[in-house]
């Protein structure tokens, strides 16, 4: 089921290989993992199980500063965020929040549309490096 503002993207590799096609493509890009949380690994450590299920925070401060400077509610959409994940068929999927959706939810304004179409093109050519294709794609 389609989540608001969210695009699903299935990926053509695995969960694993796409997190680390995905760190790359990040770090080629130039930008800054601010965190990689695996949250399958936290549910092990609890005692618990998840399939694969990682949650990347990257971004590039001078680019989402001045929009958080103006519209500090934007912060909890940003840095911007990937989620890869497999599911119960072993497919991998990235998951991450459509910019538009960012900028409507915060009121952000006809000010910040450059910003928030580098935004969309910076999520597009990340996912495209990270192996992934548009086909099967939700949302």
């Amino acid at each position: 089921m389609p989540v608001e503002g969210l695009k699903v993207i299935c990926s053509r590799f695995s969960a694993k290989e796409t997190v680390d096609r995905l760190k790359d493509a990040i770090a080629e890009a130039g930008l800054t993992l601010f965190a990689h949380i695996d949250q399958a690994a936290a549910a092990r450590s609890a005692g618990a199980s998840l399939p694969p299920l990682d949650l990347l925070l990257f971004g590039n401060p001078h680019a989402g500063t001045p929009l958080m400077a103006s519209h500090p509610t934007v912060g909890i959409d940003l840095p911007l965020k990937a989620l890869v994940w497999q599911d119960s068929e072993a497919v991998a999927w990235i998951a991450f929040n459509d910019p538009a959706w960012i900028a409507t939810r915060h009121h952000l304004g006809e000010g910040s549309q450059p910003a928030v179409e580098a935004m969309a093109r910076l999520q597009a050519r990340l996912v495209a490096q990270a192996g992934s294709s548009v086909a099967g794609g939700k949302g």
